[in-house]
This record gives structure tokens, C-alpha cells and sequence, in this order.
């Protein structure tokens, strides 16, 4: 059978990482996941009873496309208790997952061919969804000196549809300032491009807030998720926040692509949004595993990084090592029983020559994982 061009898009090497850990695993190895951005925590426990009692009270049917209005009302609130945003609810949007959120944004703000800049490393399914849907992707390949975060000077004439960018980013962990981000938005004005931001990893920082880009401006897509600070992975339910004019245009994809996102999930989300306690906890545990990795991935070896501002990543330069990072990860899984995500999927160009390491999982694990990374890289280190 005849496969479109749009379905040549590449894999997600991360899931290839899973799956060979998994292969390990069902073999009887004990491996340390380092690989996946998934916290090893589950839903807050006020998030699952909400929903049993949901499910208690009938079925879970289709909700509106736009989401349960109590969840978007909560959302807009959430702005005004984060960030002083004063966000009118009809603007929020539930998705399914960032990734629902993605394809409503690029469907509704480009065309086919239109060339979109995303940041360089970036999160690799950016680049994918946006060829599935016929459009250009422009890698913008970031500098140390930036904190891997795009500049305006990145895309200057380079005739872009639209800018997306992250804050805090996957794989670096860094984010943009009230000034870097509205230049970045400046430079989109300027030039008539869409600007879309990321905001999967906010309330998920260490040492400053993240800035949203509505802080900034209202013509602005932003997209968001339960994945992450919430630790919802599963549950498959984000949101977005959108201009006023764009509601009606996002709402009528929605209808047909997605028709809306799980309501049994929309449900836990709500209640989940009032367990700041045990989300507290959480981020206590993200905090004392950077802690650990920040000092434990240099004494390693691995010492060539940007220390994160938020996420729960370290991305570090390998190029000491190997110029092959693909090969180095497999041998790390293979000989430590560590898992770690090859730069590949994340910097087509530069990605042979680093690795992300996540430490989203309990501080044990990353204990484990750090002295098996150290035995692993110690003679690795004497041959230097």
C-alpha cells in the first residue's frame, strides 16, 4: 500500500531507548531510566479520587471541544495566582496532551510549505508533526552562549511562517527572561510570523519563575500540559491559551480532529490543579536529584553542560568522548544499565556529539544511576 510523503517522518530515538530498556528489563536486568521526561510520580491522589467519584455519579460522555468550562475557568485562574495574568476563560483550550495542542496550533496558524523556526536542540517531535502536516521546519541552530535559546539574529531573513520556542526547554532545562522573550516576540511582530510558546515546564523551575509569554503579549499561541509539574503523562489532557479572534478557528478543528479531549481526564485535571501540597513534594524531589546530578555528571566525567534553570534534564557535551552519541548511549544501557536519550533526537546536526540525561525518577534511581555512570566512566576517563 502507498504511503504519503508526510508519513516519512522520523522516529522518536527516545521511545527506541525505552524499548530497549524494556527488552532489558524482561530479561531480568535492573535498569536506571534516565532516558524519558516522565515523572515517577502518578496523578495527585485529590486527582484520582475526583475521578472515582466522578464515575460514580454516571458515564463520562463527550464534553464541549473547547473543554469542561470549570477546567478553563481554573486555568485562567491559575494565571492571575502565577503570574499576575488577568486571562479571560473563553480564551483556554483543552487539548489532548501538548501534542493535541501542536496540531491544532499548526493547523490553525499554517499552510502547506510554510517554514516554521524551532530552536536547536529542541524537542524532536516539533519537527516531525510539523512535516506530517506538510510543513517546512527551519532548524536554528543555538549557541552555548545563549543557553541553547534562540536570539532574534537566529532567523533574521530567513522568511518564517512562524517561531516556537521553549521556556524551560527540552533537552537544556533553560529558559528565557522577561527581555529575551519579548525580543523573540518583537522580532515575530516585526516580520508578520506566528509566535507559539511552550510552556509544558513551567511551575516545574528552581531558582526563578518562568515567564509566560502572555506576560509579554496576547497574540501569542501558548500550549501547556498536565504532563509534567502536575504529573499527568498518561491521562493525555493539556490546554492552550489563544487571541480572543483565534478561539472560534482552534474550535473548529478541534470538533473534527480530536472532538475533545478525555473527559475523565478533564475531571482529574481540575481536581488536580488543588494539590499543591503533594506537587510541592514532587518538585522537592526534582530539586534534590539536580542537586545530585549537577555534581554527580561532573564528577563522572560528564562535565560539559548548561546547568538547567527548570525541567528535569541535563544536556551535556560529549564530543571529549565520542562523536557518536547514538553508539555511546547503547553502550551505557548495555554495560551500566543506565538509559539515556542520544542528542540525535534532538539537534539532527549536532546531536552526535551529546546526551540528555534525565533525572525525573526518585532520588534513589538517580543515586544508583550516578555511581553506574561513574564505574562506566572511569576508564573512559584514565585514557584521556
Amino acid at each position: 500500500m502507498r504511503n504519503s510523503s508526510r508519513s516519512g517522518v522520523d522516529p522518536f530515538i527516545v521511545m527506541d531507548v525505552m524499548q530497549a530498556a524494556a527488552r532489558a528489563e524482561a530479561a531480568g536486568r535492573h535498569i536506571i531510566h534516565m532516558e524519558v521526561g516522565q515523572p515517577g510520580t502518578g496523578a495527585p491522589q485529590g486527582a484520582t479520587a475526583a475521578l472515582t467519584e466522578a464515575m460514580a455519579q454516571g458515564p463520562l460522555g463527550y464534553t464541549v471541544a473547547l473543554g469542561l468550562p470549570e477546567l478553563r475557568a481554573r486555568i485562567a485562574r491559575m494565571y492571575g495566582e502565577w503570574y499576575n495574568v488577568d486571562l479571560d476563560p473563553a480564551r483556554v483550550v483543552i487539548t489532548s496532551g501538548s501534542s493535541g495542542g501542536f496540531i491544532l496550533a499548526f493547523t490553525a496558524l499554517f499552510d502547506s510549505g510554510d517554514r516554521v523556526g524551532i530552536g536547536a536542540p529542541g524537542y524532536p517531535s516539533y519537527r516531525q508533526i510539523l512535516r506530517a502536516l506538510g510543513m517546512v521546519p527551519v532548524d536554528l541552530p543555538t549557541a552555548a552562549q545563549n543557553r541553547f535559546q534562540p536570539v532574534p539574529a537566529d532567523f533574521a531573513g530567513l522568511d518564517l511562517r512562524g517561531l516556537l520556542v521553549a521556556s524551560p526547554a527540552n533537552p537544556t532545562g533553560t529558559m528565557l527572561d522577561h527581555g529575551a522573550l519579548s525580543a523573540l516576540i518583537g522580532a515575530c511582530h516585526e516580520t508578520g510570523a506566528s509566535f507559539i510558546s511552550d510552556e509544558i515546564y513551567h511551575g516545574v523551575e528552581y531558582e526563578k519563575k518562568a515567564v509566560t509569554a502572555l506576560e509579554v503579549t496576547d497574540d501569542c499561541y501558548v500550549i501547556n500540559s498536565f504532563s509534567k509539574y502536575f504529573s499527568m503523562t498518561g491521562w493525555r489532557v493539556g490546554w492552550m491559551v489563544v487571541p480572543e479572534d483565534q478561539v472560534r478557528v482552534v474550535e473548529r478543528i478541534a470538533q473534527n480532529m480530536f472532538i475533545c479531549a478525555p473527559h475523565a481526564s478533564q475531571v482529574a485535571a481540575l481536581a488536580a490543579m488543588d494539590c499543591g501540597a503533594e506537587l510541592e513534594a514532587n518538585m522537592d524531589v526534582y530539586r534534590a536529584n539536580r542537586a545530585l546530578m549537577l555534581d554527580g555528571l561532573a564528577a563522572a566525567g560528564f562535565d560539559r553542560i548548561a546547568p538547567p534553570d527548570g525541567a528535569f534534564y541535563v544536556y551535556a557535551d560529549v564530543s571529549g568522548i565520542t562523536d557518536d552519541s547514538r553508539t555511546l548511549a547503547a553502550r551505557i544501557l548495555e554495560q551500566a544499565g543506565v538509559a539515556v536519550t542520544p542528542g540525535l533526537d534532538f539537534d539532527p546536526a549536532r546531536g552526535h556529539t551529546t546526551l540528555r540525561f534525565s533525572y525525573a525518577r526518585s532520588t534513589q534511581d538517580i543515586r544508583e544511576g550516578l555511581a553506574r555512570l561513574a564505574r562506566f566512566m572511569a576508564p573512559l576517563k584514565a585514557g584521556r
